[in-house]
């Protein structure tokens, strides 16, 4: 499924007799990049991912039969196939992928979803299941009518044979990649981004054409099967106009091959029960807000701020910055470690996806992924992401999810079917706290990611002195020499700047600018106690409550992949970020040094520069910088703390929490059945 060879994309077109101001987006462009159709109106998403790939696919001699918009933009999710969808829902695999497309409509941006949302990739499923079913060379099916074509994937633009740094084929290279000839039709400008200034022309289409799946004649193009538009509906008596809906409901619909469970028929006595603590006369300390992103370290800084005794640390809330490591959907992983631990009481923001000045003014949806492509395997941090995503299976599930639902009254379109499980955004959770204060009582922030949250706020508010205390941020570097390098090792030509500063640069600078009271725990402490074997040799010792076990579990295996693999040399990193929640909760006892310097982080859009924290004694801001800790005494208080019995984790795992849902309950839970308080009478 992929590209447009004859199409016209039928979306956002203006009526007709519009007025003068009807403002066209994609009516009659080829492709489908609606997040910015003025530069490239030929492309296809899928096809635009990676264009050399495709054409090496195209051309490789492989026999391709290709589903394009041409044949897709014939089948939009129409309103009487959603209707029809709604009530025929007899299968686990019915109700889960209409529940998927009902989200995707309710929390559609516009009116136009009828009209906007095609059947794409399962359209190309049943063609591909009839053509295969037919064993029809041809390609003749029950869905589509097909037709051979002669095309090409275009992967540059004209003209051919220019160097302006945009092709990494040729671009700095002696001789280029797979000996491609200079002047082909590969060595043309790339298009960098969808705002790229290259591809837009004043008042007009835009020129780029990479990935346009384009029709030519003679050697310069492969014969392709095309499907071209789809088949109506055979039964003429039917609400369905087209012959793959009909196919489409019923063999989802089938019993043969049909899920056994969903997750309620799974675990017949499953019951959602919220954890919340009642701490009595328990005298409450520092009142403390985290912001943090979703790397491994973060979690575990989480689950020590969780552990350290409410007397001391009071956590209020948790800000996730998703323009940090992981992406949006590990908000779940908050949830269950917060489930965990009997803290279903703390409220959690999202923040905003994009750095400060990125999204895109068109269409805010998407934006530019500048600074977060630094990040290993893109915004998604996939290779880090992935190895806490499998010890999270082990973590009890939480009630709490992340979640698409929406409501007009936050500014969405519409409310969607459950507009009271939205999830809270960053700025709302913090204005909710810092609001219910009692009179002259001030919050903390520990920041372990971008500082996007903060700034926002700073923003937000002109004056924050009379809320917060002041500021702990675990981030930057600051060189003493030329061999005392940053860790943003993605970045070669920026060698002294520091992961956190570089994902939002603008963000901390409004954050080292502004008049808060500002602590930087940079990367030259944080390298003091980043030791695997020392940190792994006393959670050893440790009697291993649940909350030990599973930041010895994941710390042993990042250690290992580290070991094992090149691309986990950064390892190191994840320590790091845990010694601010340490500093926070148990700084007395580790003896640290700091110094007051005049700081300020270089931010001009310059990526070699961009992130980069310099001392500056005629315009710097003053900031008090961690300098030195006794970090053997570090590694005895992080695993102490974890091994202590006082507020471990009231559900220790997945497995126990499957145990209770499989098992008729012989009593009901007293109403405060725990070992410190914690109220289980919270069903959902």
């Amino acid at each position: 499924m992929g590209g447009g060879v004859r199409s016209k994309n039928p979306t956002g077109c203006c009526p007709k007799n519009a007025s003068s101001s009807c403002m066209p987006e994609q009516c009659g462009n080829r492709g489908n990049l609606y997040t910015d159709y003025t530069s490239n109106p030929y492309a296809e998403f899928n096809i635009f991912g990676d264009p050399f790939a495709a054409y090496q696919v195209f051309h490789s001699g492989i026999p391709v039969t290709l589903v394009p918009l041409d044949a897709t933009n014939t089948i939009p999710t129409n309103e009487k196939f959603f209707d029809s969808f709604e009530h025929s829902q007899h299968t686990f695999e019915a109700q889960y992928a209409f529940q998927s497309l009902k989200i995707t409509r309710d929390t559609w941006f516009d009116d136009q979803f009828y009209s906007s949302v095609f059947m794409w990739d399962s359209f190309t499923s049943g063609i591909a299941s009839s053509i295969m079913h037919n064993l029809n060379a041809n390609g003749e099916n029950e869905f589509t009518v097909m037709e051979y074509m002669n095309v090409t994937v275009v992967t540059s633009n004209v003209p051919y044979g220019i160097s302006d740094g945009s092709n990494p084929l040729f671009s700095g290279r002696a001789t280029p990649k797979f000996d491609l000839q200079k002047d082909g039709v590969h060595s043309g400008h790339v298009q960098i981004g969808l705002r790229d200034q290259f591809c837009i022309v004043k008042n007009e289409k835009g020129k780029c054409q990479d990935g346009y799946t384009k029709e030519v004649t003679g050697v310069d193009g492969v014969e392709v099967l095309v499907a071209t538009k789809a088949k109506p509906n055979r039964d003429t008596s039917s609400l369905l106009d087209r012959e793959f809906f009909a196919s489409f409901l019923d063999v989802l619909n089938l019993p043969q091959h049909t899920g056994r469970f969903n997750f309620t028929t799974q675990f017949p006595y499953y019951k959602e029960v919220l954890y919340k603590p009642d701490f009595g006369n328990r005298k409450l300390g520092k009142s403390v807000v985290f912001d943090m992103d979703m790397s491994a370290g973060d979690f575990i800084s989480l689950i020590y701020l969780l552990k350290a005794p409410v007397e001391v640390i009071n956590l209020k809330g948790i800000l996730v910055s998703a323009t940090g490591w992981a992406n949006a959907a590990t908000i779940d992983i908050v949830y269950d470690i917060l489930h965990m631990m009997g803290r279903d009481d703390i409220p959690v923001g999202l923040g905003d996806v994009f750095a400060l000045g990125q999204p895109n003014p068109f269409f805010s949806g998407v934006g530019d992924c500048k600074y977060a492509k630094a990040i290993p395997q893109g915004s998604g941090g996939h290779l880090d992401a992935d190895t806490l995503y499998g010890f999270s299976r082990d973590l009890p599930r939480s009630p709490r999810r992340y979640t698409a639902e929406n409501s007009v009254k936050y500014g969405a379109p519409r409310d969607t079917e459950h507009p009271e499980l939205r999830q809270p955004l960053a700025v709302e959770v913090w204005e909710s706290i810092s609001s219910s204060m009692d009179p002259g009582s001030k919050i903390t922030i520990l920041t372990n990611g971008p500082l996007t949250n903060l700034a926002q706020i700073i923003l937000s508010k002109k004056d924050l002195s009379s809320v917060v205390e002041n500021v702990y941020v675990v981030g930057g570097h600051i060189s003493y020499g030329t061999k005392d390098t940053g860790n943003l090792f993605s970045v070669p030509s920026n060698k002294y700047a520091e992961f956190n500063m570089f994902l939002d640069p603008r963000a901390a600078k409004t954050v080292l600018e502004s008049e808060l009271d500002i602590t930087l725990i940079p990367l030259n402490a944080q390298r003091q106690v980043s030791s695997y074997p020392d940190i792994l040799k006393v959670l050893q010792l440790t009697k291993k409550t649940p909350e030990a076990l599973f930041t010895n579990r994941l710390l042993s295996r990042l250690y290992h992949l580290q070991q094992k693999h090149h691309r986990y040399h950064h390892m190191d990193t994840f320590l790091g970020e845990i010694l601010g929640a340490v500093i926070l909760a148990s700084g007395q006892h580790l003896n640290p040094a700091y110094q007051v310097k005049p700081v300020k982080v270089l931010a001009a859009g310059n990526l070699s520069k961009d992130g980069q924290i310099v001392i500056d004694e005629k315009h710097g801001k003053l900031v008090k910088i961690l300098e030195t800790l006794n970090k053997e005494r570090y590694y005895g208080e992080f695993a102490n703390l974890l091994d202590e019995k006082l507020q471990s984790a009231v559900i220790g795992s997945f497995r126990e929490q499957k145990e209770i849902w499989s098992t008729r309950p012989a009593y009901k839970p007293d109403i405060n059945e725990s070992s410190w308080g914690i109220d289980c009478a919270m069903e959902v």
